[in-house]
């Protein structure tokens, strides 16, 4: 029995907060709980926030979120939600982790919201389980945590452990908690009290680029972006994309100039960049290899157009970000 299992019983959940999270992670998790219980007129959900140490913890925003106390190894419930953001490593060490394993050994279920997945793979939670984590730190996890069974899902259940890649998808977690628990009506209340209408499974892939309303009003770029985002380690011509969508190359252009006011190669060129910037800031691997897996060429080539786009090479970047946090 897991608490994704229908039953009428209220839920104990208790909120792992680690600092600089993210707000909508955390509200993503909590207001859906809210919304349930209003909207259910009882109290579906019992929760409480925790912290590691009992004081507030500041979120990415800047926003401190006070706490109900400190994580205690007598706690107990059904449901431990462990919610983490930038730099957990840093926000948690062995002695914590120690802690956080064996209090989860007190809850029906542990969950892992964001970067809260790296915590529970740190714990040996994901030994030998299917599990998640937000899509630009898919590569350097899988290399980190080769025991556990990386998916590009939204959310993954495996057992008595979930995790989700951000703070939409744990929305998406909480409507299918609410749905499988209590029942689809009350889950589409919740949904429609926050004007949420994504139809997300936890099986649909987490995109590179949150495409929105893009994919209703010029499906054929969007298209043309999930392309792009499949091949960008081993890049694919524009002409290539065109043929593929059944478009000339001009139409395509076009469509792209209309849409986005930029060619379909710059753009790409943009994305791949992007991605590379996220390799050189969120990872340690060598310059050589965050171009290989942008499908540069060359390691000049990189370093000359990374320096164009962002005003500074990638070294400085890399050497700006460690200054930081010192």
């Amino acid at each position: 029995m897991t608490i994704f299992t229908s039953n009428d019983e209220s839920l104990k959940v208790t909120l792992l907060l680690i600092p600089e999270s993210s707000m909508m992670s955390l509200a993503s998790a909590l207001d859906t709980m809210r919304a349930a219980n209003r909207i259910a007129s009882r109290d579906l959900f019992h929760w409480k926030i925790v912290t590691l140490d009992g004081e507030p913890a500041n979120l990415t925003c800047g926003i401190p979120i006070a706490a109900q106390g400190k994580l205690d190894d007598r706690d107990s419930g059904d449901a431990l939600f462990v919610i983490a953001g930038f730099n957990q490593k840093k926000h948690v060490g062995k002695p914590e982790l120690k802690l956080i394993k064996q209090v989860s050994r007190r809850f029906d279920t542990v969950g892992g919201i964001e970067a809260g997945s790296w915590l529970l793979a740190r714990c040996g939670l994901l030994d030998q389980k299917q599990a998640t984590t937000h899509w630009e730190d898919m590569e350097e996890f899988s290399t980190q945590f080769p025991r556990v069974q990386l998916k590009a899902d939204r959310f993954v259940i495996d057992g008595s452990v979930f995790t989700t890649g951000g703070a939409s998808p744990t929305f998406d977690l909480m409507l299918h908690l609410i749905r499988t628990r209590y029942g689809y009506p009350l889950a589409l209340e919740v949904s429609s009290a926050f004007i949420y209408d994504s139809s997300h499974r936890a099986t649909d892939t987490q995109p590179l680029v949150s495409l929105g309303s893009l994919e209703n009003r010029e499906p054929r770029v969007a298209a043309a972006i999930h392309l792009m985002e499949q091949h960008i380690d081993e890049t694919i011509s524009i002409a290539e994309i065109a043929e593929r969508l059944k478009l000339s190359v001009r139409m395509l252009e076009y469509l792209f100039a209309q849409t986005l006011g930029a060619s379909p190669g710059a753009y790409y060129r943009r994305l791949r960049l992007q991605t590379a910037r996220r390799l050189v800031v969120d990872t340690r691997l060598r310059m050589q290899e965050i171009a290989i897996r942008t499908g540069f060429n060359s390691l000049p080539s990189f370093s000359r157009m990374f320096k164009s786009y962002y005003q500074q090479s990638p070294v400085a970047c890399r050497r700006m970000l460690m200054d930081n946090i010192k």
